[in-house]
C-alpha cells in the first residue's frame, strides 16, 4: 500500500461486525471525509493519523513547507470534535512553555500549576526538530506515559492524547535532529508530499471560490471522546493467530540481519506494528489481523526506527527500499 491509499470499505469477511461497531466505524469514516473536506490528496495520511489514533499511538508528518500538515491536523481535530493546541517549536521554547510550569500566585502567596498547552486531546507540534533536545525531551514523558511530572506531582494529561509533530525534510540549518528514543514514541512516520495535479487544481479551485482554512466552516465534528474510546478498544480486541504473531517476529530480525542496516527495529516496534496492524484491519471491519495488514502498515510504522550503515547511505540506498525488500524476502504465513 502506498501512502495514499484509502481504506477498504467493501471488504467485510467472517460474521461481520457487531452493530455497534458498525456504526462506530462509519463514523470514522465520516472523519475522513470531513477532513477531506479541508485538505485535498491527503487520504492516507488522514487514514494514517486515524489509525494512530485508534492504536493508541503519535505520528510525525514530514513534508515541504506549503503541502497543508498544519491544515491536515487542524481539520482533523475539528472532525473528531476534540481539543486542540499548536505548540510553534523554537530554538528559544523552554520545556515548560509545553508541559506547564509552577507559577507564584501573589493573593494567596503560593505557587500554582499553570498547565501548558500539552493538556489538550491532539498537539499540534510544529517544526519539532527546530528545538533543542532538552525541550523536546519534555514531551518525551508525555507521549509514552500520557502524564506530566512537575515538582514531584504527576497529572494525567486527557484522553485521548495525540501528539501530530512536524518537520521538514530539506532545511537542516538551525535544526535539531531528533534522538533515536524520541523518534520511536512515534507510532507512524507519514510523508506529506505534493498533491497530483488534479489535487492541485481542486485546491485551488476551493480557494478561488472563497475558501478560508482559517475558518474550516466545512467541518464539522462528527463523533466524541466516548466514542472514540469505544472504537479503540474495539481495535485493540482484534484477534491475531501464532502464524502472523511469528511473521512480525521474522520481519523485525530480518531488519537487524539485512547488510544495508546499522540498527534494526526494537522489540517495541514490532509491538507497534501489531498495534498499528490490528487499528487498520479493524478499521477495514477484518475480526483479524492477515498478513496483508502487516504488510500495509510496516513502512510507515517502521521507516523512522532503523538507522543505516554510513555506506548505503552513501551509495543513495533508502529505509522505505530496505524495508520493501524485507518484506519480499521474508516468508508469509499461509
Amino acid at each position: 500500500m502506498t501512502e495514499t491509499d484509502p481504506i477498504p470499505q467493501d471488504e467485510r469477511p467472517g460474521a461481520g461486525p457487531t452493530p455497534d461497531e458498525a456504526a462506530l466505524r462509519e463514523l470514522l469514516h465520516q472523519v475522513r471525509r470531513q477532513t477531506g473536506h479541508a485538505v485535498v490528496g491527503q487520504d492516507g495520511a488522514i487514514t494514517g493519523l486515524l489509525v494512530a489514533l485508534l492504536a493508541g499511538g503519535h505520528v510525525l508528518l514530514e513534508g515541504v513547507p506549503g503541502v497543508a500538515k498544519t491544515l491536515l491536523v487542524r481539520a482533523f481535530s475539528k472532525a473528531l470534535g476534540l481539543s486542540t493546541k499548536r505548540v510553534q517549536f523554537t530554538p528559544d521554547l523552554m520545556p515548560g512553555d509545553v508541559s506547564g510550569s509552577l507559577v507564584y500566585d501573589a493573593r494567596s502567596a503560593e505557587f500554582e500549576f499553570r498547565e501548558g498547552p500539552i493538556f489538550t486531546n491532539i498537539v499540534l507540534a510544529d517544526e519539532i526538530n527546530r528545538t533543542p533536545p532538552k525541550t523536546q525531551a519534555a514531551l518525551l514523558e508525555a507521549m509514552e506515559e500520557h502524564q506530566v511530572t512537575a515538582d514531584g506531582v504527576t497529572r494525567a494529561l486527557p484522553d485521548p492524547f495525540l501528539v501530530a509533530a512536524t518537520q521538514n525534510p530539506i532545511e537542516h540549518e538551525g535544526t535539531y535532529p531528533l534522538p533515536e528514543a524520541q523518534l520511536d514514541r512515534f507510532l507512524l512516520k507519514l510523508l506529506i508530499t505534493v498533491p497530483e495535479r488534479d489535487a492541485e487544481l481542486e485546491v485551488l479551485r476551493r480557494h478561488a471560490n472563497g475558501f478560508d482554512p482559517r475558518a474550516l466552516d466545512d467541518v464539522h465534528p462528527v463523533l466524541d471522546a466516548e466514542q472514540l474510546r469505544a472504537a479503540r478498544r474495539a481495535a485493540a480486541s482484534v484477534a491475531v493467530t501464532d502464524a502472523v504473531l511469528g511473521y512480525l517476529v521474522d520481519l523485525a530480525r530480518a531488519t537487524r540481519q539485512s547488510p544495508s542496516v546499522q540498527l534494526g527495529v526494537s522489540p517495541r516496534a514490532t509491538t507497534a506494528l501489531l498495534a498499528a496492524a490490528k487499528a487498520w484491519a479493524w478499521l477495514g471491519g477484518y475480526p483479524a489481523i492477515t498478513p496483508d495488514h502487516v504488510q500495509t502498515m510496516l513502512v510507515p510504522t517502521w521507516r523512522h526506527r532503523i538507522r543505516l550503515r554510513p555506506d548505503a547511505m552513501l551509495e543513495g540506498v533508502s529505509v522505505d527500499a530496505v524495508l520493501t525488500s524485507v518484506l519480499a524476502q521474508t516468508r508469509v504465513p499461509i
